[in-house]
């Protein structure tokens, strides 16, 4: 059974992405290379299925550490299993989620907060762009805490993990615990995930979520509030989701940057633009923000990307 949201807010006709977003079997996966157990094999035999890189050569923040592909068709590899003491070699995903990472421009050295980290996908592909000085990844759910805490464990390194701090906080005060203390910060904010939300066999859980979502506006610009607090006078701020409404997107955006005289907004047209052979884009009437809906042949999304800059004067 179907269950669409009448509270979706569309900037363009969603017909004709509807039956993508409620059609699993239309939806892409992308594969994202562990740099920390490098599949020289795995390569190539990507290549030899018709997968392809993504991202390369096309973004001029997109560290060649980083190498993530891709294929035209629907379908996805076998996940691997979590085995203790055992690297994965890659990880399952849209691609569209790497859109946030490659935002955030991260360099060797910085401090990162990734403040709503589970499953831990975004953290992965932190990692693997460079080293960061200091990455604490947070999350709030005790269930999704665990996933992150697999997640970590099956890519990373053990000495790397040891230096990862991760807490079990309110992402809404994590600003007032550590005020102007990273480089860059990423809100991959809980949100109306349209792929899972819109489609659900259970009737009564997708009225409940269409209910909740109402409420997840006031939590998004919470979490928000909190991570402009966390970072430091000059460093950059990302916030995603993977939803296609407004209210959570850009009307959060745009009410943030209302309310903080700080914030400066980040054009990131170019990104689209250079992204536009691999992913469709809506249009958001906003230069900080761009919005990747899934089409066919190219299953991506949804994803929101917003960008922002802490400015040194208030």
């Amino acid at each position: 059974m179907l269950h669409v949201s009448p509270q979706l807010e569309f900037t363009w006709h969603p017909w004709a992405h509807r039956d993508i977003l409620t059609s699993p079997c239309c939806w892409q996966y992308a594969v994202l290379l562990n740099r920390f157990n490098y599949p020289f094999n795995l390569e190539e035999a990507l290549r030899l299925r018709g997968y392809r890189t993504v991202f390369q050569g096309s973004l001029p923040h997109c560290p060649k550490s980083m190498k993530c592909y891709l294929s035209a068709t629907a379908g996805r590899m076998p996940s691997e299993r979590h085995q203790v003491g055992n690297l994965k070699k890659y990880y399952l995903l849209n691609a569209a989620s790497l859109l946030p990472v490659l935002a955030l421009e991260l360099r060797d050295g910085e401090k990162v907060l990734d403040l709503c980290a589970a499953p831990g996908g975004k953290s992965i592909a932190l990692l693997q762009c460079a080293d960061p000085g200091y990455l604490h990844c947070n999350e709030y759910d005790h269930l999704r805490l665990k996933w992150l805490m697999q997640t970590l464990e099956s890519f990373i390194p053990q000495p790397l993990v040891n230096g990862i701090k991760v807490s079990q906080s309110d992402g809404r005060d994590v600003g007032d615990a550590q005020p102007e203390t990273f480089d860059k910060v990423l809100v991959d904010a809980p949100c109306s995930n349209d792929r899972s939300w819109l489609f659900s066999p259970d009737a009564q859980k997708a009225a409940c979520r269409i209910s909740q979502r109402r409420s997840l506006p006031v939590l998004q610009r919470g979490l928000l509030r909190s991570a402009i607090k966390a970072l430091r006078p000059g460093g950059l701020l990302v916030y995603s989701t993977c939803t296609l409404s407004r209210a959570e997107n850009q009307d959060v955006i745009n009410d943030v940057l209302n309310t903080h005289s700080n914030l400066i907004p980040v054009d990131i047209t170019e990104m689209a633009r250079t992204c536009s052979q691999d992913f469709s884009f809506a249009p958001t009437g906003q230069e900080c923000g761009l919005l990747v809906i899934p089409d066919k042949g190219r299953a991506w999304g949804p994803m929101y990307v917003a960008k922002l800059k802490k400015s040194w004067t208030a």
